[in-house]
């Protein structure tokens, strides 16, 4: 499969897409360095400088609940002069949604967001926008995400992560948690993108004018921030666990912390030797473009 043709306005005109975590168990939590709505407040300003850059700018929000996920704002879709109004609205009817499907679930602990599918509806948007005419901006995803990684999203996770490498998208990520997220490293790293987890949240809106703010074709001349020390980490198929040393199927490159017969994925007999989980990843990576 060949990368999808890339037909733009300009090489400075970018389509933003940008994926807010809500989930509530992760704002309410002890550890959470600050508000929800503190935090909010630097993000809206933050998309009014994107839109402010250049007027064929556009920029897409997609909520990441515990529960589900959901595009909350597009400003191809108008709302000017009611921008931070229109984006609040349905944010705060999407939290209420999501805390509401959470009731019936009793969690221990922060939990996961669900990643795995907005990084898949942004996706899908992305290749709707490359479908859709003859000309469109840059697309690129910017990760908002502060909830810890859920290992049973692992396969998805990567599969978006490839699907985005193969279309030429970066995936650049701003951690707000408290830990380092392995497969927001893994996507920033393969899709070219930039992760930062920063040091002082309060100056949130610095961080993701002079880091993210920039458009694709503007960073080849800027001193971003680089990766270092990427978690490779994988989660195994069968239950779901991190693990450093696993086995691996020589077809389909399926995980798994134990030893069987017959890979569960492919049907392939199970003769690969053990080896690392890092090492596998880079067998996962396609060749850079």
């Amino acid at each position: 499969m060949t990368p999808v043709s890339s037909k733009q306005y300009a090489d400075d005109v970018s389509l933003l897409m940008v994926l807010i975590d809500t989930n509530p168990l992760f704002w309410s939590s002890t550890t959470t360095p600050f508000s929800f709505s503190k935090f909010l407040s630097q993000v809206l300003s933050f998309l009014n400088s994107i839109l402010l850059l250049n007027q064929l700018n556009q920029v897409v929000v997609i909520a990441t609940g515990f529960n589900s996920c959901d595009y909350i704002y597009d400003s191809s879709l108008g709302h000017t002069n009611q921008r931070a109004e229109t984006l609040l609205q349905k944010l705060e009817e999407f939290v209420i949604k999501d805390e509401e499907l959470n009731k019936e679930d009793s969690v221990d602990g922060i939990g996961s967001s669900l990643l795995s599918g907005s990084l898949s509806m942004a996706l899908c948007y992305i290749q709707r926008v490359f479908r859709s005419g003859s000309l469109h901006p840059q697309p690129r995803i910017l990760c908002l995400h502060g909830s810890q990684d859920g290992p049973g999203q692992y396969v998805a996770i990567m599969n978006s992560i490839f699907s985005a490498q193969r279309s030429m998208v970066p995936i650049d990520s701003c951690v707000i948690g408290s830990h380092h997220s392995a497969f927001l490293q893994q996507a920033s790293y393969i899709t070219g993108g930039v992760y930062l987890k920063p040091q002082q949240l309060d100056g949130m809106f610095q961080y993701l004018t002079t880091v993210f703010a920039t458009d694709l074709h503007s960073r080849s001349f800027l001193q971003l921030p680089k990766p270092v020390g990427v978690d490779f980490r994988a989660s195994c198929f069968c239950h779901k666990n991190t693990i450093d040393m696993g086995y691996i199927c020589s077809v389909c490159l399926s995980i798994f912390c134990k030893h069987h017969k017959k890979c569960s994925t492919c049907g392939s007999a199970f003769g690969q030797p053990q080896i690392s989980v890092s090492e596998s990843n880079q067998k996962r990576k396609a060749p850079d473009n």
